[in-house]
């Protein structure tokens, strides 16, 4: 990530997606600084099987099988991200967010969403836009994971959802609200443009 600009004068601090693509030829997410603070949570808090939704190239998920050896699932509806993600030894599988998987399927979901907030105008429409861009409020993706995040989950299962503050911390909450969940910051990371936080997500009782 650029550390460059000042986020009060720039709409987009990091530069736009152009800034996050790195090599013009890669269609699949690498680990950055958002994957190494969900794993970071992910290595505290998760339990029993976990589901990794938009795994990228499996990299958090590889960390939570061989650091807490538990089984794991990475998802992603990038095919080339799955196959990385097989590479690396985890059971990568091609899915749209939570659609495919049965009920009380896992006891730990983790997400670091696309959440960069993107002009329609200025978008690629490739894999690569897909694994960054959350839409014109950054939160596109978020709502409908939360929408059904909790089909999935066994009952006593967190969830870990990775937020950034240019997608609106408080509308994210508000989202969390609505879905039936309580959340709680685990770990959290600030940087001259942003800052993250890898909220837990427990059901509220």
């Amino acid at each position: 990530m650029s550390d460059e600009g000042n986020p009060a004068a720039d709409p987009d601090p990091r530069g736009g997606l152009a800034s996050r693509r790195g090599a013009d030829d890669a269609v699949v997410y690498q680990p950055a600084e958002d994957s190494g603070l969900l794993a970071e949570a992910a290595l505290e808090e998760a339990h029993g099987r976990v589901l990794e939704v938009g795994t990228g190239s499996g990299w958090v998920a590889q960390r939570i099988a061989a650091e807490r050896g538990l089984d794991v699932v990475g998802a992603d509806l990038n095919p080339h991200a799955a196959r990385e993600a097989r590479e690396r030894g985890v059971e990568g599988v091609v899915a749209d967010l939570c659609a495919p998987f049965r009920e009380d399927a896992f006891d730990t979901v983790c997400f670091n969403p696309p959440y960069l907030p993107t002009d329609p105008d200025n978008e690629w429409g490739d894999w690569m836009e897909r694994a960054l861009s959350g839409g014109e409020s950054g939160r596109e993706l978020i709502e409908p994971f939360l929408a059904d995040v909790g089909r999935v989950l066994a009952p006593g299962g967190v969830v870990l959802l990775l937020v950034s503050s240019l997608t609106g911390y408080d509308e994210v909450l508000a989202l969390v609200d609505e879905a039936g969940f309580e959340g709680e910051p685990v770990v959290e990371e600030s940087f001259p443009f942003e800052t993250l936080t890898v909220l837990r997500l427990d059901r509220r009782e």
